[in-house]
C-alpha cells in the first residue's frame, strides 16, 4: 500500500498518514500480521458513517429546497446505500490499495461490495479527523454530489411530488402533465411533456416513457422556481 499514491490520486495531503493507512486496513491483514501494530478500520468505519449521512444531508437540505422529508430521506437511503458506496469507492480505485489478509484476497475480497462501502466509509472518517468536516464537503463536492445532480440517482425522486407539495402552498392551484408530443419508432419513442399550473404553460420533460417525461418536466419547473 502506498499512501503517497492515493494522496496524489485524491490530491489530498493527510497530516497523519497513519490514520490514512488505517482507513484501508481491513481486519483479516491485522489477524495475519499480529507482530505489527496495525488497526483495522472498523472504529473509523463507525466515525464514517456519521460524517457520511451528515454531508449528504446537508447537500440535499440546500440543494433541493422544495423536496419534503420523506423524500430527501429515501433519496439519501439511496445514495448511502452499500451498492453506491460500493461504486463510489471503484470510481476512486479504493480496492487497489486495501490491505487485505491471505484468505480474503483469494476469495476476491478486493472487488467485494461490502468492503468496498466499509472502506469509503472509513476513508470519510480519516479525512474528518485529520482535517475537518469542510474537507469532507469538499471531497463529496469532487466525488459523490456531481453524480447526484446528473441523476445517478433520480429512480429516487419523484420530482411530481415535490413539484405538487410547492404548489400545493397555494390555493386553487391545480397541476396538469400534457404529452404534447412524441417522436421515433414504436420500439423507440420519445414523449415531450409540459406542465400547466391553472392552465398556464410551464417547462417542457423528454423521456423514453410518458411518466419519465413528466418527470422530468416537474424537475425542469422546480428549477426555473428555484431561480
Amino acid at each position: 500500500m502506498n499512501v503517497i499514491q492515493i494522496e496524489k490520486q485524491l490530491d489530498i495531503v493527510f497530516h497523519d498518514r497513519v490514520l490514512l493507512k488505517q482507513a484501508f486496513t481491513h481486519s483479516s491483514y491485522v489477524n495475519e500480521h499480529r507482530e505489527d501494530t496495525f488497526s483495522d478500520n472498523e472504529r473509523l468505519e463507525f466515525l464514517g458513517d456519521a460524517v457520511l449521512e451528515l454531508s449528504v444531508s446537508q447537500y440535499l437540505y440546500k440543494k433541493h429546497i422544495h423536496m419534503p422529508e420523506g423524500e430527501m430521506t429515501k433519496l439519501r437511503a439511496s445514495i448511502v446505500c452499500e451498492a453506491s458506496l460500493a461504486n463510489f469507492a471503484r470510481d476512486l480505485q479504493f480496492g487497489e490499495h486495501i490491505l487485505l489478509g491471505k484468505g480474503e484476497e483469494q476469495t476476491g475480497g478486493r472487488d467485494r461490495s461490502a468492503l468496498l462501502a466499509d472502506v469509503f466509509e472509513s476513508f470519510l472518517g480519516a479525512l474528518y479527523i485529520d482535517q475537518g468536516f469542510g474537507q469532507v464537503l469538499k471531497f463529496m463536492d469532487e466525488h459523490v454530489f456531481p453524480k447526484i445532480t446528473t441523476g445517478a440517482f433520480s429512480h429516487a425522486m419523484d420530482y411530481k411530488s415535490q413539484l405538487q407539495e410547492l404548489v400545493q402552498q397555494y390555493k386553487n392551484q391545480r397541476i396538469d402533465y400534457l404529452i404534447i408530443d412524441e417522436k421515433g419508432p414504436s420500439h423507440d419513442k420519445e414523449f415531450i411533456a409540459q406542465v400547466k399550473i391553472n392552465e398556464k404553460s410551464y417547462e417542457v420533460g423528454i423521456g423514453r416513457t410518458k411518466k419519465e417525461a413528466e418527470q422530468r418536466a416537474a424537475k425542469n419547473a422546480l428549477d426555473t422556481f428555484s431561480e
